[in-house]
């Protein structure tokens, strides 16, 4: 019985570590030949192993198993066959990484020739007049162990520690700008004020974002009604809203390739908003790469 154990394990171990396409692709949620751009592109081409070096194929799959999965270290490190203390050094390490390339992959308009474009981008698709994107946070989960260090500003209106992450998007799904450093309990409209795209969007004329109540109207950023009163105020209402919806598309997207960010994520609190940032510039990434893998290996 012992020998079967141990021989089932090896098996396990060996699939795990070299996994066919399919499985692949579930376990680290992207492509294989995809997975060795990525590692090529963000960490350089580098396959030194003297000494235990890891090489940037297996960095940027330890670094993508990790949000693919919402367990523990000590599992990816299995997965992979190295320690747990390396899991940790490289997840940290790649997410400074891909924050080094971020500004490539989530960029917000700086001027007014690109202010026109992504509104001649979002009429392509779309109807809301001068818009170029939609604007709204949402609620990723922290240890509990943070509050007791922090007190209760990262306790959210939903009466769990969280960090409220701010995004924006244009109309091809692409994420425009990310602020992920706020705790739980700070409002939207709060983030917004305080956002470097706020300061650079204010200075542009006939050019807005969609947003929801979370948020006060203002020149460049368009919410409905609280109480529509005319046929007109309801139709306005339809149409933002409908429109509007894409940002809760692009997070619902996002999460269900790195499912850690719909649970808690267990990482010390320094590095948790540079994790939550790389998972958005991979977003980006696998758009650009049109990569829809994700999908493959769900149950029917």
């Amino acid at each position: 019985m012992f020998n079967y154990e141990v021989r089932a394990r090896k098996t396990y171990k060996q699939c795990r570590q070299n996994p066919p396409e399919r499985d692949f692709i579930r376990l680290y949620r992207f492509t294989s030949e995809n997975v060795m751009w990525m590692a090529e592109h963000f960490l350089g081409t580098s396959n030194e192993t003297r000494g235990g070096n890891l090489d940037s194929f297996t960095k940027m799959k330890i670094f993508l198993r990790y949000p693919a999965d919402p367990g523990f270290q000590t599992g990816v490190a299995e997965d992979i066959g190295v320690s747990q203390p390396a899991v940790s050094y490289t997840i940290k390490c790649v997410a400074q990484k891909i924050m080094n390339k971020a500004h490539i992959w989530i960029r917000f308009p700086q001027d007014n020739e690109a202010i026109q474009e992504e509104k001649h981008r979002w009429l392509r698709r779309y109807n809301f007049p001068t818009a170029i994107g939609a604007i709204d946070c949402t609620l990723i989960r922290i240890k509990k162990i943070h509050v007791n260090r922090h007190g209760n500003e990262y306790i959210c209106r939903k009466q769990f520690p969280a960090l409220n992450v701010q995004a924006t998007c244009n109309a091809e799904e692409y994420f425009t700008s990310v602020s992920a450093e706020w705790p739980g309990s700070v409002h939207d409209s709060r983030i917004w004020r305080n956002s470097s795209v706020c300061r650079v969007f204010r200075t542009f004329n006939n050019a807005v974002l969609l947003g929801d109540h979370g948020y006060s109207i203002e020149k460049c950023l368009m919410i409905p009604y609280r109480n529509p009163a005319t046929p007109r105020e309801e139709a306005f209402n339809n149409l933002l809203k409908r429109e509007r919806v894409i940002i809760e598309r692009c997070f619902g997207q996002l999460k269900q390739r790195f499912p850690t960010l719909q649970n808690i994520i267990p990482l010390r609190l320094l590095v948790i908003p540079s994790f939550i940032a790389a998972c958005f510039v991979l977003h980006s990434v696998a758009k650009y790469l049109k990569d829809e893998a994700v999908g493959i290996g769900r149950r029917k």
